[in-house]
């Protein structure tokens, strides 16, 4: 019961700061939303026993991802006045196809026959596994992907370092 009671939760919390990240007229409103966004979406990872996965969905998108975009908005000048402002130039077409896709997804989601499970079933962690595969068999490429990253950061903050003449 309680993890039916999460999963709500987080799905509530994933898809409200979704809509605030779409609907948002302020560029940092949205990326502060698309935290929670990340966050919900970890949660999820966590109920369905994907542990590596919601740390990596943390640490990447959170860490890395988020924290880029927050740092790029601030550090852009007159970034943080700018509103976002959206067209309604095609809004019947578009509410046309959301439509039929709504009800596509509500007909398949009603005529469906789902599997009833009792309980909820116990699933191991995921991380022991891949943490032995990424120091033993794929220790050349995990190694060699961390070196292409850090390379490609330095590039960037030559780049961004560099004045304009």
């Amino acid at each position: 019961m309680e993890i039916s009671i999460l999963f709500y939760v987080f799905a509530a919390l994933t898809v409200g700061s979704a809509f605030v990240v779409v609907f948002s007229r302020s560029v940092i409103y949205a990326a502060f939303s698309l935290l929670f966004t990340f966050m919900g979406v970890a949660g999820l990872y966590v109920l369905l026993s994907a542990d590596f996965i919601a740390v990596a969905q943390i640490m990447v998108y959170i860490g890395g991802i988020l924290i880029l975009l927050v740092f790029g908005v601030m550090l852009t000048r007159k970034a943080t006045d700018v509103e976002v402002r959206s067209g309604t130039v095609r809004t019947l077409p578009a509410l046309i196809i959301a439509g039929i896709v709504i009800g596509t997804l509500i007909h398949a989601f009603t005529s469906a026959q789902w599997l009833q499970v009792e309980g909820v079933p116990d699933i191991e962690g995921t991380t022991l596994e891949l943490g032995e595969l990424l120091m033993t068999t794929f220790v050349l490429p995990f190694e060699v992907a961390g070196i292409l990253l850090l390379v490609a950061v330095m590039g960037a903050a030559l780049i961004a370092r560099q004045e304009v003449k």
